[in-house]
């Protein structure tokens, strides 16, 4: 069973969706027929690599709220972070364009280290306080993965995966995805937004029923009677 999730490095709640994704596959009776994977959207493809304002005041002037305002309110999202197991430190985060951590993400997709990147650079954001736009800093996190940082630095020098990361964009835009995180399971459910753990275990389930093949369970006993094309067995009256 597949669930594609589409998200970005910059998005509180795809952290904080995956974390509840997580929780319900690990209760989910058949999580070893589950394979997740990662795709690509950007909330601003036009954001810049550096930025001279924090989160707090880029919050506070989207919002149209004062700072003290948008500190609360960062503190608010925090606060659900932390009932997820994550530790969201808003204070460090630098605002940058995700660009390059998307094609990096793809570069670790062809080693199979996608999903492990995407962990890597949710937490280098939101708890780390890392520079995402910094190839350096990429590079780091690539290696950490055990991905070969020669190779990695090759692959951002060289500007591939810049196609891969607009394709899977492109697919956002044509099943309809206006924001993230966005869950599709077997590209016939579709989840938006960082559901309670149970939402997704539902959907599950409910995937997973409509998936499975039928299964025969034998009930029967000596007082049903039973046709076959050669004859009808009547029960007895005992």
């Amino acid at each position: 069973m597949q669930i594609e999730v589409w998200s970005d490095f910059a998005c509180p709640f795809c952290y904080i969706g995956k974390r509840r994704l997580e929780e319900a596959v690990a209760q989910f009776e058949n999580r070893d027929h589950i394979d997740i994977q990662y795709r690509s959207f950007e909330l601003d493809p036009n954001a810049k690599k550096d930025y001279p304002h924090d989160v707090h005041e880029m919050v506070s002037s989207k919002q149209g709220i004062t700072r003290d305002k948008a500190i609360e309110m960062n503190r608010s999202l925090g606060r659900s972070a932390a009932e997820a197991g994550l530790d969201f430190q808003y204070d460090k985060i630098k605002l940058t364009n995700m660009f390059d951590a998307h094609r990096l993400s793809h570069f670790g997709a062809q080693h199979g280290k996608r999903n492990e990147l995407t962990e890597l650079l949710l937490k280098g954001f939101f708890t780390d306080g890392k520079h995402l736009g910094d190839r350096e800093t990429l590079l780091d996190i690539a290696a950490e993965a055990g991905l070969d940082r020669d190779e990695a630095a090759e692959a951002l020098a060289s500007g591939r995966f810049a196609d891969n990361v607009r394709d899977e964009e492109k697919e956002a835009s044509q099943l309809g995805v206006r924001g993230v995180p966005f869950y599709v399971i077997n590209r016939k459910y579709a989840v938006s937004g960082a559901q309670p753990t149970e939402v997704f275990l539902s959907a599950l389930e409910q995937a997973w029923q409509d998936e499975k093949p039928v299964k025969l369970v034998d009930v029967s006993s000596e007082a049903a009677g039973v046709c076959t094309d050669e004859s009808c067995d009547i029960p007895s009256d005992k």
